[in-house]
């Protein structure tokens, strides 16, 4: 972030953080709330709020950035990573020609959207997990419950759990949440692992991957997520992602179906920012049908 990042404490216990332009709050948090209540991200009446630091913290837009309460300077950090100040927008205002024009069109009407991060190696993983091969309904609410068991609340929003605190219980226990035995079983290897996730922040991907596939539970697709959305990669296309392949349908070739290698291929356009590109497609498919563009 360096010295020359300005915040400013306000007289009601409020910090402006600023954020790099373009920066739309409301699109960049939208996917928190875009299947339901998430009781770790709760979004409404236009603010987030989530722990971070062991604190609940409330954001909320303003002119250039955010407006954050408690307001105290260590926050600054941690809220910008979570709100994706460290992606570099610019390449989409000059959309490559070999790349699908609905992309550029998309890159105009989401004009702002930012790649929100996950903050904890652990929730990224546990996210994941839940994930696995249910509906996004289906795995927020096998989540809230697991967060709701484990987690400390925190007035509206409860923070995500703490894998020593997991690592206490059994997996009948964890199945009790909603889990399945075998993603109980998952989620407790992980919470139990002796695995220094700090220092895959210094790996480049594929050695991320390979780390991070030893962990029972976590294949190619579930180390994807991980690269773009706790690490922040810029260059991430998980082209396994069943709701990634759905978008390319949509917008990309006119409802064909789509497998894993022509998805992968259809990616090749976006490098080496295939990790926005993704983020952009997903979005998209959130949005009504009247409000996207038709395919082309």
């Amino acid at each position: 972030m360096g010295s020359k990042l300005h915040v400013c404490i306000g007289s009601l216990g409020r910090v402006f953080v600023p954020m790099p332009r373009p920066f739309d709050f409301a699109r960049t948090v939208g996917r928190f709330g875009a299947v339901g209540e998430d009781r770790a991200n709760r979004l409404a009446d236009g603010r987030l709020t989530r722990v971070l630091a062991g604190r609940a913290v409330t954001m909320e837009a303003a002119s250039g950035g955010v407006l954050v309460e408690p307001g105290r300077p260590e926050l600054v950090r941690p809220v910008r990573r979570l709100l994706g100040a460290h992606a570099d927008l610019g390449w989409l205002d000059h959309v490559p020609g070999g790349a699908d024009p609905v992309l550029a069109d998309l890159a105009g009407r989401l004009r702002g959207l930012r790649p929100a991060l996950v903050p904890d190696p652990f929730e990224m993983l546990v996210t994941s997990i839940t994930a696995q091969q249910v509906s996004q309904a289906a795995a927020l609410a096998m989540r809230n419950r697991f967060v709701e068991a484990f987690g400390q609340r925190h007035g509206a929003v409860y923070a995500f759990p703490d894998p020593a605190a997991v690592a206490r219980v059994d997996e009948s226990t964890l199945a009790a949440t909603g889990l399945s035995r075998q993603k109980a079983r998952y989620v407790r290897a992980i919470a139990t692992s002796r695995r220094d996730f700090a220092d895959l922040t210094t790996l480049d991907d594929d050695d991320v991957v390979a780390a991070l596939t030893e962990l029972p539970g976590i294949g190619r697709w579930s180390a994807e997520w991980y690269l773009a959305r706790h690490l922040g990669r810029p260059d991430i296309w998980p082209a396994g992602d069943l709701a990634l392949r759905r978008a390319l349908e949509r917008f990309c070739s006119a409802g064909s179906r789509l497998d894993e290698p022509q998805a992968h291929r259809l990616g090749d356009c976006f490098r080496p920012h295939r990790t926005l590109a993704c983020l952009y497609l997903l979005a998209a498919a959130r949005m009504p049908t009247e409000e996207t563009p038709a395919p082309r």
